[in-house]
């Protein structure tokens, strides 16, 4: 079922596309462009990424995309991205027997998890750096369409950052903050899951060279996302602050360290949080049901230490949920991960939006190289069984490989081992499962 906010959206963009798309052409023949201010690498839409490379500026029309153009008002950039899975699993009795109490049944199956399209551009004329886009998603799990990131950026050079105002991530961890087409690992950890993927408002994000000091403020409330499924908040308040005391381009050496702050109104007091065991054709392992709850806030630490072809990172984080009239409740949960390449590539890291980016692929299997293969073994779990709540605990452990056949096109072969301690059981599953992601960004 389309989202008729979505739709109305939609409609509004296609009316008025014809008319962008004839001052675009318009200017095509210019010349070189000015220099342009790349903006963060990994973020959903964001225009003019070299993905290789960090705070770089596009001099000439040669150094675009196949899919940039200039225009006499505004650059235009418009890309796609498709994800597929297929998994299928093995139960042990015990888990069987915890399927049948939820109400589950596990079945192998290919299921399409998103399907987006993407437009940006960066206005020519202004003093000021600004840029806009647009990115519209249809949602596999919900079966429905809805506006991804959109809005506008402003450089305030004078603040040493930038502000967004529009739809986009709210900045609360560096993995959900990362395009999700840029992730390390298949799907985001779970203690993650409490965070909407989504928010409407405003957020200041900036970068000290010199002190290494980043941050990343915002301010949401649902006013205009009312009834969009990632809108489980009235308003929120969203603080991210860290440090990146090696960033040796040289070497390939980086140590990021950051803290996430997080404090919220959840809608008519009351939230539910449940989980997917990171795999997304796999329903809600661990729910809490729906609990009393007034206020939230959540505390995060992110560490992540890379070194030309091998990183390890860690998040972890507390969700604590108030209420006037009954029990408090938190719910823990993290992960650690370790990447080593064994072709010869490495992770860029963006200094604009302080996240991991796209990785670059050298020579691709299509012109007679490996890609670039990439192997990973993530832990993580989450609890939500608290007082009188027992949604139950999940732990998985993923071996996997990602190859980067081309730029454009990535496969993953995945295993997890998963214990699920829910209704007084322990059980255990395996999942065998493969992605593919196609990414034109």
């Amino acid at each position: 079922m389309i989202n008729i906010r979505s739709f109305k959206y939609c409609n509004i963009v296609i009316l008025l596309f014809p008319i962008l798309l004839s001052q675009l052409t318009a200017g095509a023949q210019s010349k070189d462009t000015t220099k342009q201010q790349q903006l963060p690498n990994g973020t959903d839409g964001l225009v003019f990424q070299k993905r290789s490379t960090d705070s770089t500026f596009v001099d000439k029309k040669t150094d675009l995309e196949p899919n940039e153009f200039e225009g006499t008002y505004s650059t235009f950039r418009i890309g796609m991205g498709y994800i597929g899975d297929y998994t299928a699993y093995s139960e042990d009795k015990v888990f069987k027997q915890q399927m049948d109490s939820a109400g589950l049944n596990l079945t192998p199956h290919y299921k399409t998890r998103d399907f987006r399209i993407l437009a940006s551009g960066r206005f020519l004329k202004t003093k000021r750096y600004i840029a806009w886009k647009f990115a519209y998603m249809y949602d596999g799990d919900k079966n429905t369409w809805l506006v991804r990131e959109s809005g506008l950026t402003i450089g305030v050079p004078e603040l040493k950052g930038h502000i967004f105002i529009g739809r986009t991530k709210e900045g609360y961890s560096m993995i959900k903050v990362m395009n999700g087409h840029s992730g390390l690992t298949n799907e985001r950890q779970m203690a993650l899951d409490p965070i909407p993927i989504l928010a409407d408002g405003i957020k200041y994000f900036g970068y000290l060279p010199k002190s290494g000091l980043f941050w990343n403020l915002g301010a949401y409330s649902d006013l205009t996302s009312h009834g969009q499924s990632f809108s489980t908040f009235e308003w929120q308040y969203v603080g991210r602050i860290g440090w990146l005391p090696i960033n040796n381009t040289k070497t390939g050496t980086t140590l990021h360290i950051a803290a996430n702050l997080r404090y919220g109104k959840p809608l008519g007091g009351k939230f539910t949080i449940k989980s997917r065991p990171e795999s997304n054709p796999t329903p809600q392992l661990i729910n809490t049901g729906e609990f009393a709850a007034d206020k939230s806030s959540s505390l995060g630490g992110e560490l992540y230490f890379k070194t030309d072809r091998f990183m390890i990172g860690s998040e972890m984080m507390v969700h604590n949920f108030y209420a006037n009239a009954a029990n408090d409740h938190h719910f823990f949960g993290g992960d650690a991960v370790i990447s080593y390449f064994f072709t010869n590539t490495s992770r860029p890291y963006n200094t604009v939006g302080s996240v991991f980016g796209f990785v670059p692929v050298k020579k691709s299997v299509f012109k007679g190289g490996w890609g670039a293969i990439e192997g990973i073994i993530h832990v993580s779990t989450f609890n939500l069984s608290d007082k009188e709540i027992q949604g139950g605990q999940f732990t998985r452990i993923t071996p996997m490989v990602n190859w980067y056949l081309t730029k454009f096109l990535r496969w993953e072969l995945v295993y997890g081992y998963g214990i699920l301690d829910r209704f007084h059981l322990k059980g255990n599953v395996q999942f065998f499962e493969t992605r593919i992601q196609v990414t034109l960004m």
